[in-house]
């Protein structure tokens, strides 16, 4: 948890001791002697040209020194590299194959034929055969439906693993752009602790501070160093994460192009709604699944239907039973074949696949209500992030850098101590921080959102008969990943 720079303890000394300035500047050989003054005064005044360009925002920034890598670089990068978009699509080719398979006309056999071989007292019959199973009651066809409903599944599910990779990609993009802005605001609240341990050592060398207030300003100051190692460790992290989901990990980091207070992304709960459940891949699988268990259903009640077996050919008949002791010679023969459905008629198997297929209208609904669901969830987190960031547009922002402009007015009058002026300016860098932390949020909620719910790029492709639903999130909890506190303690600082 972070602390302010000065306890409650150390504001009510601060406003005891009245103008610093006039403190370092005309009570200078009491106190601090001329050399001391004006160092003090130096670094104040140094502070003071500096606070108003680190407090202006984000657009108060030095332009990064070489082109920033933008967000539809980064998603071609993943479409032409990303390997599960490739196990996506060879799943389609399966599937495809195996459609063709599943309508096929079963091979004809041949062979030979030998019988009556009784030695020197007969040459016996020789000769060669053709057999052909003929399928009926168009199994061929039906068994081809079915597999045609797998492929369709398969291409259900590639465009929902398209869609996985982009979403993921949008997901850490807006991330990693968070991040770099709050590095940025962290190093600057990282020296303005410091600044506030070198205040804090000049007001304890003139007796205006004790030991615990210097003590209490020094920790403040590590925490800070902490809380900017944690969020350079954190753009590490999350630009890792984002090389790996574009299929390049040696990509070298650099900048990241874009803003992310520009078009802000506005949703309605209805239409957000009335889109997931059109066109979302995860229920058009499940409906595809209905229609690939109705197609099973119907193979597999003409399934007892007896197929009907050819065979015929010719064989030379080598016994002599003429009156000139010739061969009989060649012949013919012919021979039809077909099973009897007396005790088996499938009957286990349509059982099977009627309760498939009633299994197969439940999912429609459990993903229907699932997607319902999870879309509660994330608009709501949604919600909670627009309203924060309105907030903190309108008001927050607003009143924060006023604040800290009326102390400096008043500290150029000398009306106020300069710690004040340094609170002030924190509380701000504060209010920035929380700010990029919402605007994080409110994009990873709207990217969920638009991109179906669908998210984790780097998960393999469900395969046929798997589940494609319920997948893991990319967790991008900016208040977390931001060490955000609640405004409850920001108003005990």
């Amino acid at each position: 948890m972070e602390h302010p720079f000065f306890s409650v303890r150390v504001v009510f000394w601060m406003m005891g001791i009245g103008m610093v300035s006039g403190l370092l500047g005309t009570a200078a050989a009491t106190l601090l002697g001329a050399g001391s003054v004006a160092a003090a005064e130096d670094q104040m005044g140094q502070h003071l040209h500096s606070a108003p360009a680190a407090a202006g925002g984000q657009e108060g920034e030095a332009p990064p020194a070489e082109p920033g890598l933008s967000l539809e670089q980064l998603e071609a990068m993943a479409l032409e590299s990303n390997p599960t978009l490739a196990q996506a699509a060879s799943q389609v080719q399966a599937a495809v194959g195996r459609t063709l398979q599943a309508g096929l006309y079963p091979n004809p056999s041949m062979g030979y034929n030998g019988a009556e071989i009784s030695g020197p007292a007969s040459g016996g019959e020789h000769g060669g055969f053709i057999e052909q199973t003929i399928i009926t009651a168009g199994k061929l066809k039906l068994s081809r439906a079915v597999f045609q409903q797998e492929q369709a599944q398969a291409e259900e599910l590639a465009k929902a693993q398209r869609l996985r990779v982009l979403n993921t990609v949008r997901l850490l993009y807006y991330q990693t752009l968070g991040v770099q802005h709050l590095v940025t605001w962290r190093e600057r609240l990282a020296a303005l602790a410091q600044e506030a341990v070198d205040i804090t050592q000049q007001l304890f060398n003139v007796g205006q501070a004790d030991q615990p207030d210097r003590l209490q300003a020094q920790v403040e100051a590590q925490q800070a160093q902490l809380a900017l190692g944690a969020a350079r460790q954190d753009l590490e992290r999350t630009w890792r994460q984002l090389a790996a989901v574009v299929g390049n990990p040696t990509l070298q980091r650099r900048p990241l192009a874009g803003k992310l207070d520009e078009a802000l992304p506005e949703l309605d709960w209805n239409q957000a709604l009335t889109t997931l459940l059109a066109d979302s891949p995860e229920l058009t699988v499940a409906k595809v699944g209905v229609q690939r268990a109705e197609a099973a259903l119907k193979r597999a009640q003409v399934e007892w239907i007896p197929d009907v077996t050819f065979r015929g050919g010719v064989h030379y008949n080598f016994e002599r039973f003429t009156e000139r002791g010739a061969a009989v010679g060649p012949e013919g023969f012919a021979e039809f074949r077909v099973p009897l459905p007396v005790f088996d008629r499938n009957q286990g198997n349509i059982v099977a696949a009627q309760a498939d297929l009633d299994r197969a209208h439940r999912e429609v609904q459990r993903v229907e209500l699932s997607l319902r669901q999870r879309l509660s969830a994330v608009f709501a987190e949604y919600l909670t992030a627009r309203q924060t960031v309105e907030t903190y547009r309108s008001h927050i922002l607003n009143d924060a850098h006023q604040a800290y402009d009326l102390y400096l007015q008043r500290y150029q009058q000398m009306a106020t101590a300069y710690p004040q002026v340094l609170i002030s300016q924190r509380t701000l860098f504060q209010a920035q921080v929380a700010y990029v932390a919402a605007l994080t949020d409110l994009w990873r909620t709207a990217v969920e959102i638009r991109g179906l719910l669908l998210v984790d790029g780097l998960a393999a492709p469900a395969a046929l008969g798997e589940r494609a639903t319920g997948t893991p999130r990319v967790e991008v909890k900016a208040a977390e990943m931001l060490g955000i506190r609640r405004a409850g303690e920001q108003s005990r600082e």
